[in-house]
């Protein structure tokens, strides 16, 4: 091998993206559902981030969290999308190596972000359970701010030097624990309900990374495409549900979504505000907890 060659394989300019192999004459129709996720994803974390701007109700410890998601969620799916699709519309497979190198860490260093953030968001529905009356006076702006950035600090420096997939434990155990010490059914109903878009949004993060991870130890026979697909959707899939999740579940920010399309809303979210509206306490920093304390 001469030196020019050995120089190329051992610091290598460029990268030649396969897309996903075996499947590239399918690449055109593949590119419809990313590109629909993609959009439900921007449109959706867009529309959190506008709501809790304009409503003075929402700025509060959780939907500060639930904003740095939003922001989260957007920067992993651009990490990603944008150069699937030119690969599968413009057909540039070609990747610099510090490009590569880039994406990679952002990849990784928002995937890490995002278990975090998920973790302080845990953090503040455990002190709405276990200390109604202190949660304005434990999760103050500047402590959510250092949450925050401690966040962000961990996942740049988890993965600094080494693009690697670091997660957490996942928060769940911590909020179903403190769920069932409380002492009566209905405490755990009304508890439950508080907690369950928090729930839902781990579940949709954890569970397509535990696939993914699993199929990567256990099932070497499965097709390469397979594997480049869930991939894929365990990058994808999270940023898309989570405004969904909360956009639903939470009163205030379905009440700015009715205002936003006051004819059409009230046909769309009205089953969502049904009779048992006293029962399910909404997730907000100021929320009633009292039943519970």
């Amino acid at each position: 091998m001469s030196d020019s060659n050995t120089t190329d394989f051992t610091n290598p300019s460029t990268f030649i993206l396969l897309g996903i192999p075996g499947l590239e004459m399918a690449h055109v129709w593949i590119s419809i559902p990313f590109c629909a996720i993609y959009a439900i994803a921007i449109l959706g974390n867009f529309t959190i981030l506008f709501i809790v701007k304009i409503e003075p109700s929402l700025h509060g410890p959780m939907y500060y969290f639930l904003c740095m998601l939003a922001v989260t969620d957007l920067a992993l799916s651009t990490s990603t999308v944008p150069k699937m699709l030119s690969i599968f519309w413009l057909n540039s497979r070609e990747i610099d190596f510090n490009a590569c190198l880039t994406q990679l860490y952002f990849i990784h260093c928002f995937s890490a972000m995002e278990s975090g953030i998920l973790v302080a968001m845990a953090l503040d529905r455990y002190v709405a359970i276990c200390h109604p009356l202190r949660h304005s006076t434990i999760l103050t702006n500047t402590a959510v701010a250092k949450v925050g950035l401690a966040g962000v600090l961990r996942s740049s420096i988890i993965v600094l030097g080494a693009p690697i997939t670091e997660l957490t434990s996942s928060p769940i155990p911590t909020i179903l624990r403190a769920i069932f010490s409380l002492p009566t059914k209905d405490a755990w109903v009304k508890t439950f309900w508080t907690c369950s878009s928090h729930l839902f949004a781990t579940l949709a993060f954890y569970i397509p990374a535990l696939f993914f991870i699993l199929t990567h130890r256990f099932a070497q026979n499965v097709p390469l495409h397979f594997h480049v697909l869930m991939a894929n959707m365990y990058l994808l899939v999270p940023p898309m549900l989570n405004p969904i999740i909360y956009g639903l579940k939470t009163k205030e920010i379905r009440n700015r979504l009715l205002w936003l399309f006051p004819h059409k809303g009230p046909k769309v979210f009205s089953w969502l505000s049904g009779t048992k509206t006293n029962l399910h306490a909404e997730l907000s920093g100021d929320m009633v907890l009292s039943p519970l304390s």
